[in-house]
């Protein structure tokens, strides 16, 4: 027994090294980093500039996060408790823009409202100039932004409805209608998740690059990449990026004083499905309203990157100048998803089963990182690896495959945390008492019970590797670049239909992790 207890220990305590080497470590480097010279904050911390940018930053963050909020709640519980006509279709269609990075709405709405976009093309060149001018500003970001993270809020806002009991709704019908019920058992219960997926929107508006660098919009995390890319300066770097760990932080605090660890305490006992709303008379036109909103916002800005980049000539140039980085992508995205998805393993168990005493430290580690900007953790992994003696990690993709694990480790731990959350220790336990080793139970017992988690955590993180701009623009070596830098990159200077061509091939590279998870989910379906 204690041979086996070592062998679970060992493998567990590695897994945590791993998230120790790969972000923490980074970070606490990037502390040491810019405390090594004050002058690093004088002279970044002090310059009015640098605090105009994090205002700007602050503003467009709380605008996008009070405009997601305000549609994706109400959305989510429409969605989740409503007999609305086509609920699956129309979260799926307000879920896409999950899937691919935000740059490419904002490159969408430019087709649909820059100087030589639809409206300008159809109103004249005088109306182009004053949508162009709209979209080139705050308005325009929160507009992409909000767009963009709203499947956040619309998501954990179902998934968290959806665990609420419904035998506790069923009994305050007998004597609420379904409005005070909505009001006293369903939102208050599901309250947790709704907070979890605001500040989770707060943080990575706060974070995010692309999209307002695309629109010319000066934000925070542009100075810390400014300050590395342009001046190569890593005191002043890190000096920079401190608001941004500071912001983390408030945040991860919020989430660890309102969850208290309910975040994968999904489902409920019981089997009885959850009665749903009626909503008679205005059950289409409230679905018609819905379905224009789509429309809107998903439809109108990726129809028009069709409409501007479908073209033979323009798809040839883009897989001319990108395919290489395309290939690339799927290639880092999937050995990164199938080591977040082994990592998460270890590390949901350990943290399910508080198998080792710092398990709130490390979940709270992972969350932490995914809230920093990539920003923040490529320059930890450059200070860390940059040096002769690991010049032989960090010339090579595999960097950046460890900047993935760093900033991904959250999404493939906490989905696997929802399956084990379903699965009775007594399983385990019952073979052990069978004389089954830890491995033995490991790969014999709970793998294949989990599999299904297991998958989606492969997928899910599959398609965020995929979407990343921060991390590939600082870490991917010359000539190993992703897709997704290769467009910023040829941003500058590429036509408008080259660059809607390559919005296009982001976007079909995102049905690759859909279709392997199909194809797995339904070879094991058969095997089961």
């Amino acid at each position: 027994m204690g041979r086996l207890l070592t062998s679970k220990q060992i493998t567990l305590w590695m897994a945590v090294a791993v998230l120790i080497i790969a972000g923490v470590l980074p970070l606490c480097l990037v502390l040491a980093t810019s405390l090594a010279d004050v002058g690093n904050y004088t002279s970044t911390l002090g310059n009015a500039r640098i605090w105009g940018l994090f205002r700007t930053s602050l503003l467009l963050t709380v605008l996008t996060t009070v405009l997601a909020g305000f549609a994706g709640i109400p959305l989510g519980l429409l969605f989740a408790r409503a007999d609305l006509p086509m609920r699956r279709v129309l979260t799926f269609a307000l879920s896409m823009p999950l899937l691919f990075p935000p740059y490419i709405l904002a490159v969408g709405w430019y087709e649909v409202l820059g100087r030589g976009g639809l409206l300008a093309q159809w109103s004249g060149s005088s109306v182009g100039e004053v949508t162009s001018h709209w979209l080139f500003g705050l308005p325009g970001a929160v507009l992409v932004l909000t767009t963009a993270f709203l499947p956040v809020v619309l998501l954990l806002t179902m998934t968290y409805v959806n665990a609420v009991n419904p035998t506790l709704e069923q009994a305050a019908r007998l004597s609420s209608g379904w409005p005070a019920v909505l009001r006293r058992i369903t939102i208050p219960l599901a309250a947790p998740g709704v907070l979890l997926s605001l500040v989770l929107v707060f943080l990575l508006t706060m974070g995010e690059f692309g999209a307002p660098a695309f629109l010319r919009v000066a934000v925070f995390p542009v100075a810390t990449f400014t300050e590395l890319t342009a001046f190569y300066n890593f005191g002043a770097a890190a000096a920079a990026a401190l608001p941004l760990v500071a912001v983390a932080l408030l945040g991860l605090t919020m989430e660890q004083r309102v969850l208290r660890g309910k975040t994968f305490q999904f489902g409920w006992a019981g089997g009885r499905e959850p009665s749903l709303l009626p909503l008679g008379r205005i059950r289409i036109p409230l679905c018609l309203l819905v379905t224009l909103l789509v429309l809107f916002l998903v439809g109108l800005p990726l129809g028009a990157l069709v409409w501007r980049g479908l073209g033979l000539a323009a798809l040839r140039e883009a897989w001319d100048r990108a395919g290489g980085s395309a290939a690339r992508s799927l290639g880092y995205s999937a050995v990164s998803a199938t080591a977040l998805a082994g990592l998460g393993f270890f590390l949901a168990y350990l943290i399910h089963r508080r198998a080792v005493v710092c398990w709130r430290w490390v979940d709270a580690a992972t969350l932490l990182l995914f809230t920093l900007p990539g920003s923040v953790i490529g320059i930890g992994l450059i200070a860390l690896w940059n040096r002769p003696s690991t010049n032989w990690i960090y010339a090579t993709p595999a960097i950046l495959v460890i900047g993935y694990v760093a900033q991904y480790a959250v999404l493939g731990t906490r989905t696997i945390l929802a399956g084990l959350a379903q699965t009775s220790p007594a399983v385990e336990e019952a073979a052990e008492v069978a004389g089954a080793g830890w491995f033995q139970r490991v790969f014999g017992i709970l793998t294949p019970l989990l599999r299904p988690s297991i998958m989606m955590s492969w997928a899910v993180t599959f398609i965020f590797c995929l979407r990343d701009v921060s991390l590939p623009l600082l870490l991917a070596p010359p000539g190993h670049d992703t897709l997704t830098a290769r467009t910023m990159t040829l941003m500058a200077n590429g036509s408008a239909e080259l660059i809607a061509a390559l919005c296009l091939l982001s976007m079909s590279l995102t049905a690759v992790p859909l279709i392997v998870y199909g194809a797995a989910r339904r070879m094991w379906s058969k095997a089961t």
